[in-house]
């Protein structure tokens, strides 16, 4: 049975420098590998133990996307990408292609069907809007390994009636990492309350008035505050990329190049694990 990972690249590449915040990895060339080392670590364990027959990494592009240019403080409040991490990514790239991995990028669009069975590796929860029947979150958890989450996962881990509503959940509770409001004073808990009476954002909104107390003055005090937050909270599923299953079948890599690439970062340890 076909079986297609995608990774989330970013995600994966900021977790990893992190991961190796306290005590970084860097050669007798003063580069800081942690990025790099992590991403390929992760790559590695994906290959050799999930078994994948197709694999793809989709970067998010350079410049702006269409939610900051709807809202201009989409993640506005983030610091700069750190120095090491921009410098890890075309390496990381040129690595990819010695692997023979098909990277996914279209400007204007963040990373985001196929009639397959798919694997999402990130962290990220928004992603949760898209898992479907043949449609999973491959998530790595904290010390290690990783939860496969299917709509019953999803519906479960958030209390939400479907997967779907993820995207009403990130509406009214915000996202803070990604800098839009939702509805100011509304947290998971009462997010969740209000989905489970109201079904969506929109319906809730018909129905204000049927909201009890101080929550009813709060909501409609922040009408487009919300109508914001779910656009930007919507994964968009009709960029204009054309996925070609045979070019994302796992091949042989490179190993002469990967070797070379490995050689430039000193990863001596992994050179013998991932070449033999």
């Amino acid at each position: 049975m076909d079986k297609l990972f995608l990774l989330d690249a970013y995600a994966l590449i900021y977790r990893s420098y992190y991961a190796f915040i306290k005590n970084p990895r860097i050669n007798s060339k003063g580069l800081n590998t942690s990025a790099v080392m992590g991403f390929v670590n992760t790559l590695q364990e994906v290959l050799t133990k999930e078994h994948p027959t197709h694999i793809g990494v989709a970067f998010d592009p350079h410049g702006p996307t269409f939610r900051s240019e709807a809202y201009p403080a989409y993640k506005a409040q983030r610091e700069a990408t750190p120095e090491d991490i921009r410098l890890s990514v075309p390496i990381i790239k040129d690595l990819l292609r010695a692997w023979n991995i098909p990277i996914l990028q279209v400007d204007g669009y963040e990373a985001g069907q196929l009639g397959v069975t798919t694997y999402m590796l990130t962290p990220d929860k928004d992603y949760g809007q898209l898992v479907r029947d043949n449609v999973f979150i491959f998530r790595p958890r904290h010390g290690g390994g990783y939860e496969t989450m299917g709509i019953e996962e999803v519906k479960q881990k958030y209390s939400i009636p479907s997967t779907e509503t993820v995207i009403d959940l990130l509406a009214l509770m915000g996202d803070s990492a990604d800098n839009f409001p939702g509805c100011p004073g509304v947290g998971e808990k009462t997010a969740v309350k209000l989905i489970n009476e109201f079904g969506t954002v929109e319906e809730m909104l018909n129905r204000v008035n049927e909201i009890k107390g101080a929550l009813q003055k709060k909501v409609a005090e922040h009408v487009d505050d919300i109508k914001m937050s779910k656009f930007l909270a919507t994964i968009k599923t009709d960029v204009p990329i054309e996925l070609n299953l045979d070019e994302l079948k796992v091949t042989e890599p490179n190993e002469e190049e990967l070797s070379r690439i490995f050689d430039e970062l000193e990863f001596k340890s992994l050179t013998n694990k991932i070449l033999k």
